[in-house]
C-alpha cells in the first residue's frame, strides 16, 4: 500500500489492485483524481467533495446519503456513480477491503445542526489505514496509519493529541492542515512529538508526497 498526502483532507491509497482516492474537496488539486479507481467521501462539505473534481474523473464513487442528496442536486451526472454506504458496511473496492466507520460530524458549535460523517478504514494484506473524516470516532481495532485530522473550527491541539492517542496507530499522517500556517503546522507536529507516548510517531508531508 502507497499513500500520497494530497491537498487538505484528500489522500490517494494505491492498493496493489487500484487507487482510492479519499476525499477530492476545494483545497485539492483535480490531478488528484487522475487514474483513480474508486472514491470515497466522508462528507457534504466542500473542502471534502467538489462535483466539478469528481466530472474530471469517470470512477465510481461511494459516500454517505446526505453526499449523494447534495450531487443529485448540484451534479446529477456524477450521482449516476454514486453508491449510497452506512455505518458498519463493508465493501470490497479496487483491490482493498473498507469498513465504513463512525456516523456523525464532530460539533463545531452546540446552535448547528449535526451533520453526517462516515470516515473509511482501508485495508490491504495485513495492512490497514483510517482515514476518520471530521469526526474523532475510533476505528475499533488497530490500524497501521491513522490520517489524523488537525485544523479545523470543530477542533483543538488537545483534542488532536488525544485522539491519536487513543487510535495508537504506530504512524499518524497530519491531513485536514489547510486552514492552518506553516507556522501552526509546525506547532502541532512539536505538540504531538512532546505528547505522544514511544511508538508512535506523528508524520507530517506537503502535499503530493507519499508517505
Amino acid at each position: 500500500m502507497r499513500i500520497t498526502k494530497l491537498g487538505h483532507a484528500c489522500v490517494r491509497i494505491q492498493t496493489g489492485g487500484g487507487v482510492v482516492v479519499v476525499d477530492p474537496g476545494v483545497f485539492t488539486d483535480a490531478s488528484a483524481l487522475e487514474g483513480a479507481d474508486a472514491v470515497l467521501i466522508t462528507h457534504e462539505h466542500a473542502d471534502h467533495v467538489h462535483p466539478e473534481h469528481l466530472r474530471a474523473s469517470d470512477a465510481p464513487i461511494w459516500t454517505i446519503a446526505a453526499v449523494e442528496r447534495l450531487l443529485r442536486e448540484q451534479a446529477p451526472d456524477v450521482a449516476e456513480r454514486v453508491t449510497v454506504v452506512r455505518p458498519g458496511d463493508r465493501l470490497d473496492i479496487a483491490g482493498a477491503s473498507v469498513e465504513v466507520v463512525g456516523e456523525k460530524h464532530a460539533v463545531i458549535h452546540p446552535d448547528y445542526d449535526r451533520f453526517d460523517n462516515s470516515g473509511y478504514l482501508v485495508t490491504v494484506g495485513e495492512d490497514a489505514v483510517y482515514h476518520p473524516g471530521d469526526a474523532l470516532t475510533a476505528p475499533g481495532r488497530p490500524v497501521d496509519v491513522l490520517l489524523a485530522p488537525v485544523s479545523a473550527p470543530w477542533l483543538k491541539v488537545s483534542e488532536a493529541v488525544d485522539f491519536v492517542r487513543e487510535v495508537a496507530a504506530p504512524t499518524s499522517l497530519g491531513i485536514h492542515d489547510r486552514v492552518y500556517s506553516d507556522i501552526g503546522l509546525d506547532m502541532v507536529a512539536t505538540h504531538m512529538a512532546n505528547l505522544l507516548p514511544d511508538g508512535q510517531a506523528f508524520e507530517r508531508r506537503e502535499p503530493g508526497q507519499d508517505l
